[in-house]
């Protein structure tokens, strides 16, 4: 039985699975399994997956396309390990990431999902230069609300008990529990780190270093904030008869750093009227990110004001001699 299990949700990635896989199976900590999931794949993914198979750490389980959420709780109902990670066949894992992740959790009984800092690549893997440098301790549900400090599904490592913790199953589904809520198709990380935050006494707690490397999709986000803004809102609307006054409390300021995290991502897209208008919804919701984080704040609304009245060429500009002061 191996200690950790990491899991690859796979749905038409033939382009980058190889990579991913190769950095899987290069951890220094060997005591683990790779289960790919095939989640309906129509290009020739399994064709790639195929040579990986000869290291009997490897296993490949195909089923009809149930969305990312799906692909997970299949995974998650066939892995043998205690500790369970998640590496979407995009992302890629630092060598030492599963070793330094199985060393906290064995060191630290209390925290049931270690999570590390991401850097950024392009899709040709390249590094953009940025990086997810998450809170990594004194985590609260209300921090993970506004701020989601995992960051993103390849950064975590999870005790399975966390799971059987959360597990609950539809009423449509026969054939195994749910972790992750396939009803969703966006947000579903958040939903599920918010049950486990407001639903069970397990810990959220970091480790240093970026061991993820996050791929970002050249198409860009803002052309689905508004799918996006839904599915968040759809969360709020499922979580909140968790625990009413948490949800009267924070949802506004949560909203707010939202809004602010979708201007953001429109001002790297180069969408000027969606980073002015997700910058103007941020601070109508809440001033709390301008108290909390003004530096972040305040360049989010620099950026944006820029980019709308100046132009891409203008910003461009402005960040290199950020850049150069930094």
């Amino acid at each position: 039985m191996p200690l950790a299990s990491i899991i690859v949700p796979s749905f038409n990635v033939a382009d980058t699975i190889a990579e991913t896989l190769t950095s899987l199976c290069a951890q220094s900590y060997g005591d683990f399994e790779i289960i790919v999931v095939n989640d309906g794949s129509t290009d020739t993914t399994l064709d790639v997956v195929e040579p990986f198979r000869t290291d009997p750490r490897v296993h490949v389980l195909t089923q009809r396309n149930r969305g990312l959420a799906g692909a997970r709780n299949s995974g998650i109902a066939a892995a043998r390990g205690a500790f369970i990670g998640f590496c979407d066949a995009d992302d890629i894992w630092a060598p030492e990431k599963l070793a330094t992740h199985v060393t906290h959790l064995l060191a630290s009984p209390d925290v049931g999902v270690s999570y590390s800092g991401s850097r950024l690549i392009d899709d040709a893997g390249a590094d953009l230069g940025l990086a997810q440098r998450p809170r990594l301790l004194d985590v609260t549900a209300a921090h993970i609300l506004k701020r989601n400090p995992v960051g993103n599904g390849s950064a975590p490592v999870i005790r399975r008990d966390v799971f059987d913790a959360i597990a609950y199953r539809p009423h449509s589904e026969r054939h195994r529990d749910w972790y992750f809520d396939e009803t969703f198709r966006q947000s579903e990380d958040i939903e599920c780190w918010m049950r486990i935050a407001l639903t069970t006494d397990w810990m959220f707690e970091g480790v240093t270093g970026l061991l993820t490397a996050y791929r970002i999709n050249a198409n860009g986000l803002s052309a689905a904030t508004d799918a996006q803004l839904a599915a968040w809102e759809k969360m709020i609307s499922k979580l909140s008869a968790l625990h009413p006054a948490f949800f009267a409390r924070h949802t506004k300021t949560a909203r707010s750093y939202q809004y602010r995290y979708l201007a953001r991502r429109a001002v790297s897209d180069r969408n000027a009227h969606r980073a002015l208008e997700m910058t103007r919804a941020s601070l109508a919701q809440s001033m709390r990110p301008l108290l909390e984080e003004p530096r972040k704040t305040l360049t989010t609304l620099c950026a944006a004001m820029t980019l709308h009245c100046a132009g891409p060429a203008a910003l461009d500009v402005l960040m290199q001699k950020k850049e150069n002061n930094t």
